[in-house]
């Protein structure tokens, strides 16, 4: 226990507070890939851009998916990190609202429509990787900076 003058204790608890709040949130924000995302359910997602969060730790992409029946649903596609994006290809201004993307990935294990990204196609047929390997997402060799080779599927 730190034994401060009373005059500074008030102001040194709210800073230490608040930095544990921030710090406290970003470690529950990230996580690992096999906490929320299933590698057996892997998910392909067709639908015009609503809105694109280009936020740490992770990017988000939202897409409107019209399914079989008609109805549509939203849909939150996971990407990795602002940065990890940006040396793959993808900037902030590469995503436009409205634009048409077809995106394969995987669907969240709780059932939310969520999905974690692996590839996006635009409309001109450029295929961009947006996912991370490195946070434990399967390796299928897509992910252009991942250095080891897939696993051959068990017989």
């Amino acid at each position: 226990m730190l034994n401060l003058p009373k005059s500074q204790a008030p102001g040194l608890k709210t800073v230490l507070l608040a930095t544990l709040l921030m710090v406290g949130g970003q470690v529950l924000a990230h996580h690992a890939f096999s906490a929320e995302f299933d590698a057996k359910a892997p998910v392909t997602l067709k639908g015009p851009v609503t809105k694109v969060e280009w936020i740490n730790p992770h990017a988000w992409i939202h897409m409107e998916v019209t399914r079989p029946d008609g109805k549509k649903e939203t849909w939150m596609v996971e990407g990795g990190t602002p940065n990890t994006l940006q040396r793959g290809g993808i900037s902030r201004d590469s995503i436009k609202i409205g634009t048409e993307l077809v995106v394969a990935g995987f669907r969240a294990k709780d059932g939310r429509l969520r999905a974690n990204g692996r590839d996006i196609t635009f409309p001109d047929g450029r295929t961009l990787f947006m996912g991370s390997s490195g946070t434990g997402a399967p390796k299928d060799g897509r992910d252009p900076n991942d250095k080891t080779k897939p696993k051959e599927p068990s017989r």
